[in-house]
């Protein structure tokens, strides 16, 4: 990109450079007005000086063409309106975003368009501004949808200022194969998990994603994404035909006293189960993240008492308990069945 600039910007100052010497062979022959530039032969003009010349007389005779190239200034969807007055309630607010929406529709219906997204800018009595965008699973131009869309972010506020701008696209057609389904009514999802995120808060609606690490139940929320294949799921491995034990995790763990005889449980005790160890298998050790302070270790137990329930248990040392030295804790994280 660099060459091609700096090409352009030789070629330019050699045509002026050109130019200027044609004018001065002209004055030289007594040529100043374009008149005079005019009256002479093309042919000779062009055959004595250079191919330059000839379109300078092409350009005072009016027989150069210059296309007029047409350029339609991009289109902005933006409704913006200001209050005069702080507003208590979210009436006002809501009566004006309802004529944005119906509006921008209109526009849009108009172009033969629908609205991808919404972006809502906000600006507080303190000069602060809120903005968020609404992503719209489905591209429509239904202001009741978009109305609802929006309602359920309004909560609380009180503002001077607002303005609402869309984001066209043309309508969705797409051809799903022969096993692949669409969702029923995308955009109900996307109202139920706005609702959702409203009650709950941001970091705990979205997808499930297991965290890189062999702690147990590690993981994090990613929010929902509408793009297919945003997030990796990687599909369990297939269960060979062999015989396999279930644990049935209890989630949260429950906590439990454990007896030990030279470090080996000898009996289990808890508010569900109690009796003596009949055999076990452990510890499995496990640690992790020991660079910083989300270190964690662990020493887990298979215990299977005298009554056959076998359970497995997980054995923390003293060290991660704040505030209680020399103290391990146990915890049952399931059974198996």
């Amino acid at each position: 990109m660099k060459g091609s600039s700096g090409s352009n910007s030789t070629g330019a100052k050699d045509r002026e450079a050109e130019i200027q010497r044609i004018l001065e062979i002209l004055h030289k022959w007594g040529i100043h007005t374009l008149g005079q530039l005019v009256a002479l032969d093309k042919e000779q003009l062009g055959a004595r000086l250079s191919p330059e010349a000839v379109r300078m007389w092409e350009r005072a005779n009016g027989q150069s063409d210059r296309p007029l190239k047409l350029i339609r200034p991009p289109e902005s969807f933006e409704e913006s309106f200001e209050f005069e007055n702080e507003i208590e309630t979210t009436e006002p607010l809501l009566f004006i975003l309802r004529r944005f929406l119906e509006q921008l529709a209109v526009r849009l219906s108009g172009i033969y368009f629908v609205a991808k997204e919404l972006t809502l800018r906000i600006t507080f009595t303190n000069k602060q501004q809120y903005e968020r965008c609404f992503k719209i699973p489905q591209p429509t131009n239904d202001v009741d949808l978009l109305f609802r869309m929006l309602q359920t972010h309004l909560e609380n506020f009180k503002s001077i200022a607002v303005s609402l701008q869309g984001q066209p696209i043309k309508p969705n057609s797409q051809q799903f194969g022969l096993f692949e389904t669409a969702l029923r009514n995308p955009n109900q999802l996307s109202e139920t998990l706005a609702r959702l995120t409203a009650l709950l808060g941001v970091d705990r609606v979205g997808t499930p994603v297991l965290d890189e690490t062999h702690r147990p139940d590690a993981f994090h929320i990613e929010p929902f994404s509408w793009e297919p294949g945003a997030i990796e799921h990687h599909p369990a491995e297939p269960i060979k035909a062999t015989s396999r034990v279930a644990l049935r995790r209890f989630r949260p763990a429950v906590a439990a006293s454990v007896f030990l005889s030279e470090n080996i449980p000898v009996h289990l005790r808890n508010a569900n189960v109690n009796g003596k160890v009949a055999e076990q298998r452990g510890p499995y050790l496990a640690s992790g993240n020991w660079w910083d302070e989300t270190a964690w270790t662990c020493a887990e137990w298979d215990l299977q008492l005298e009554n056959a329930v076998l359970l497995r248990c997980r054995q923390s040392p003293p060290s991660l308990r704040s505030g209680v030295a020399g103290v391990e804790k146990w915890e049952v994280d399931g059974v198996y069945d």
